[in-house]
């Protein structure tokens, strides 16, 4: 069985507490029932407190959780929250004994990652702290893989977190030996003597209309666009929606990419178009190709980031090896010229685009006035030898027109 859950935390001897994510509309039913039922302190008057017990914990949010008692020790209480795995001592005042809900099996499953042996033979305390900044809170799709003979015992799972596996993962990281690692050369979370490419976005039918976003102007004539799902006709093409799937998966994947990103090694070949991936100025990182090396001492690479068609001349440090796993997703944003008009001669502003002289910076303004952050409309009219398309406003006029209005261009029929 496959799905999707919540890993809620990850125990000190490695156990990873996941909740499924069909059991949470179920879970939050019950503690809204739950915060209905307790209300104010816990037990404030002497009770002789037995292990195994079951009672309801006022946690440090002063929210109430069902828990049961693991270990008796004087004023505290040890206590493990059973609809969410982690384990806590209590002062006794913040309990209050139960018997309700004690007949609703716990919420969290208890698992270990299958045929996988941790580094002397349990899981050390930098591998538990690894794995629970890793993982905690974290929507990862689990596969079951073997079931435990006791109930109450631990289920042996697969876990793949951004489409890579945890066991390859951590058996990388000479955490663990993992027993079925052929995926790790599949997953690659570091090859680089391959010669791995970006896949192509499918674009739709020429003729057929379709919502886009901008994502990055070169000239007011060259641009790169993304198709964009959340338009606002009455149903997206085929096309469409895949690209929305993908788009979603691959945000998905380069999140966990960026929470691992350290430990991917850093880029030694620099061979033009190669992908990779590079920070950008927020700090995150993103898909890239390289361009060219722009400056020898220090060394520093043109980079283009393919899913927006941005460009950034970045440092060896800000480069690092992609998984190949993010290969399989098309590139977003896809390099279009915009038909229907050209420069015009009687353009005076001095200032020019430097790369593309025949254009004034006021033009590049203009138009990018008239798309940045828009939801607009496109329509393909040639893909050879260049992809051509006629680009529309939300008032379905074509988005040029302003700058031919201004002067800053003219029809080109």
């Amino acid at each position: 069985k496959i799905f999707q859950a919540v890993v809620s935390c990850v125990g000190s001897d490695g156990t990873i507490y996941i909740i499924p994510k069909s059991f949470e509309t179920a879970l939050n039913t019950l503690m809204a029932e739950i915060q209905n039922t307790f209300k104010g302190l816990g037990l404030l008057i002497p009770y002789c407190w037995k292990k195994g017990e079951a009672c309801v914990v006022r946690g440090s949010d002063t929210v109430w959780y069902r828990a049961k008692i693991i270990e008796v020790s004087g004023s505290t209480l040890q206590v493990q929250y059973i609809d969410h795995g982690y384990i806590e001592s209590i002062p006794q005042c913040h309990l209050y004994p139960t018997t309700f809900y004690t007949s609703i099996p716990p919420f969290c499953i208890p698992c270990q990652l299958y045929k996988t042996l941790p580094i002397g033979n349990f899981w050390q305390q930098d591998a538990v702290d690894y794995l629970q900044e890793l993982l905690k809170n974290e929507e990862v799709e689990i596969h079951v893989e073997e079931l435990p003979d006791d109930p109450w015992g631990k289920l042996s799972i697969s876990l793949y977190f951004g489409g890579m596996s945890l066991s390859s993962f951590m058996a990388y990281q000479k955490y663990c030996v993992a027993e079925d690692c052929q995926d790790l050369e599949k997953l690659g979370v570091f090859e680089g003597d391959l010669s791995p490419s970006y896949l192509l976005q499918p674009l739709p039918v020429p003729g057929e209309v379709f919502p886009v976003t901008v994502t990055h102007l070169v000239s007011p004539k060259e641009l790169y666009i993304c198709l964009d799902s959340s338009g606002n006709l009455t149903k997206c093409s085929a096309t469409e929606g895949a690209a929305s799937r993908d788009s979603e998966s691959l945000n998905k994947a380069l999140k966990w990419c960026n929470k691992i990103v350290k430990t991917l090694p850093h880029l030694t070949n620099f061979r033009k178009e190669l992908p990779c991936l590079a920070e950008y100025v927020d700090g995150l990182w993103y898909r890239a190709k390289l361009l060219s090396i722009t400056q020898l001492v220090p060394v520093q690479i043109l980079v283009q980031f393919v899913d927006y068609g941005t460009y950034l001349v970045a440092p060896t440090s800000r480069l690092r090896h992609i998984p190949c796993h993010l290969l399989k997703y098309p590139v977003q944003a896809v390099r279009v010229l915009l038909a229907g008009f050209r420069p015009t001669s009687d353009d005076k502003n001095v200032e020019r685009i430097p790369y593309s002289p025949e254009w004034s910076l006021k033009a590049l303004w203009t138009m990018m006035d008239c798309v940045e952050g828009k939801h607009l409309f496109a329509s393909i009219l040639t893909v050879s030898p260049e992809i051509t398309i006629s680009l529309y406003g939300d008032d379905k006029n074509l988005v040029h027109l302003k700058l031919i209005e201004m002067g800053l261009a003219e029809l080109d029929e």
